[in-house]
């Protein structure tokens, strides 16, 4: 019996103890040593990769590391903890600092950056991997060694590797410096590139690195590397194409809906994606002063107002100026130019001349790393999904429902839809509504990549009627083959010539296509065109 009691009276010793193993001369030479004998402590404490190290450390830099005799403690406010043991003590009548020069202090935040890499929260853990991608130590290897073999994280163990593999191509072992190379040839990090091209550089006529077998191995892998980081800009200009066609098909769509069916070159279409724009950022902040809970949510119940807000101007421009002025382009198109710069007006004077910015929510910030250097960011991604659920969408009510069905009738024949009872003024009032409303959900979408101001609109009318013009009047399918055709060859163009001259060649294009075939990428079918 009392060797029973004796068993679990150690066993709880030793659970209820604090867990803190850090060597006892190690924390005296941190202390109390001088320059080199604090560095080689720190280097040690490093290579040990205890947990308590960090905690240590941060409070050497923090200047909450005293000494009392030869006594080493942390002071945290009034209550002091003992550094080696971790038990908490009395606070000492006397205590000195320790002293940090600022060649410590570099050593100390070093040291600190790596043992977060032990950390078990997981952001901290990738902050710390990609701030020593480029500062790694050699005598920090035994640590990083530690970290890759824990670390279960798909995004941060890929850095350990790199860092590894880093440090492991400093070693004087031949063997460990080939198997690294092997080992950064499968890195995704655009900076083994450097790491590697700085193996085969030429000083002097002779090469940096003078181990011929080391100089292969670092070419073959600088070309899988290369190969890698090539297909990773590809996919980056991909996805950029991608996510300008959405945009562009958006402003566009309801141009697409109201100058197919009427003919009327509306140039306060622009301004339509702006009310847009402007009743987000409205919601916005009804949000934020009233439901601050509930913020994260505010784009739900942005996206219908935008909607209804755009669609009723439209109506109203389309009830009150447009209707008494079909078959007369030029003056239609004077009478909306005039609109739009009354509507840029009466936002100055609502809201400011000033942009506003409106936030996005949680779940559209950050973005999906597919290699480095390359993200994805959650609020395109959003955008080109919100893209294609509008033109489905669209496509839904122009070929499912009775509005599509007249739209359609008027679109390919106005008289005929006429005299078999199709009220067309309801039917362009309508169309003209749902093109507006489509224009507002473009400002929707528009405010989560940039700041909302009165001159939104003015950036994308020009390239809305160029994408109308190209997939072919009143043509929902050349609308989206025009609007990615023209994102992919802006996005190909401004790689290789730059912003201004890739407009200027997507023009130069346009202007050719339609001397060439007029109708656009689809011509309209009907008796009318027949």
């Amino acid at each position: 019996m009392r060797f029973f009691l004796f068993v679990l009276t150690l066993l709880l010793t030793i659970a209820l103890r604090p867990a803190w193993a850090l060597d006892a001369a190690t924390v005296d030479k941190l202390a109390f040593g001088e320059g080199d004998d604090q560095i080689a402590a720190i280097a040690a404490l490093v290579a040990e990769g205890d947990a308590q190290a960090l905690t240590l450390l941060q409070a050497l830099a923090d200047g909450e590391l005293q000494t009392a005799a030869k006594r080493v403690f942390i002071l945290k406010g009034d209550s002091a903890t003992d550094a080696l043991t971790g038990e908490k003590i009395d606070l000492p009548a006397e205590h000195d600092d320790i002293n940090v020069n600022n060649r410590l202090r570099r050593e100390i935040a070093s040291a600190i950056g790596a043992l977060r890499l032990i950390s078990p929260d997981r952001k901290v853990r990738l902050e710390a991997a990609k701030a020593l991608v480029e500062s790694a130590e050699p005598a920090m290897l035994p640590l990083v060694s530690k970290a890759v073999t824990a670390e279960t994280d798909t995004t941060v163990k890929p850095l350990l590797e790199l860092i590894q593999a880093t440090l492991e191509l400093k070693s004087d072992a031949k063997e460990v410096r080939l198997a690294a190379l092997g080992k950064l040839a499968n890195s995704n990090h655009s900076g083994t590139k450097t790491l590697l091209l700085s193996l085969l550089e030429m000083k002097d006529g002779a090469y940096v690195e003078p181990d011929e077998d080391i100089r292969a191995a670092a070419q073959k892998a600088l070309r899988a590397v290369e190969g890698r980081l090539a297909w990773g800009e590809r996919a980056g200009q991909l996805f950029s194409g991608i996510s300008l066609g959405s945009i562009l098909l958006l402003a566009a769509l309801g141009l697409a809906i109201t100058y197919g069916l009427m003919g009327v070159i509306n140039m306060a279409h622009g301004e339509l994606i702006m009310i847009g724009a402007y009743a987000t950022y409205v919601v916005q902040n009804l949000f934020r002063n009233h439901l601050a809970g509930a913020f994260d949510w505010y784009l739900a119940a942005a996206v219908p107002v935008s909607f209804l807000a755009s669609a009723l101007v439209g109506i109203a421009l389309e009830r009150l100026v447009i209707r008494y002025l079909y078959g007369r382009p030029l003056e239609t198109l004077l009478a909306t130019w005039g609109i739009s710069l009354f509507l840029i007006q009466g936002v100055r004077t609502i809201f400011g001349a000033q942009n506003v910015q409106v936030e996005n929510p949680a779940f559209m910030s950050g973005g999906i790393e597919m290699l480095s250097g390359v993200v994805l960011p959650w609020s395109r991604v959003v955008i080109i999904l919100f893209a294609a659920c509008v033109v489905v969408l669209v496509w839904l009510l122009l070929t499912r429902t009775r509005l599509g069905l007249f739209v359609r009738g008027v679109t390919q024949n106005r008289a005929m839809a006429s005299c078999v009872g199709v009220k067309t003024p309801r039917v362009d009032m309508l169309a003209f509504g749902l093109g507006s409303g489509i224009a507002g959900l473009a400002g929707c979408a528009l405010s989560q990549i940039g700041n909302v101001g009165p001159d939104l609109g003015q950036s994308y009318i020009v390239d809305s009627f160029m994408v109308v013009v190209l997939g072919g009047v009143g043509q929902l399918a050349g609308t989206v083959y025009a609007a990615l055709g023209l994102g992919f060859a802006s996005k190909l163009l401004e790689a290789w010539q730059g912003a201004v001259l890739a407009k200027i060649g997507v023009l130069i294009f346009i202007i050719v296509f339609i001397q060439k075939r007029p109708q656009g990428l689809f011509a309209l079918k009907g008796r009318a065109v027949e």
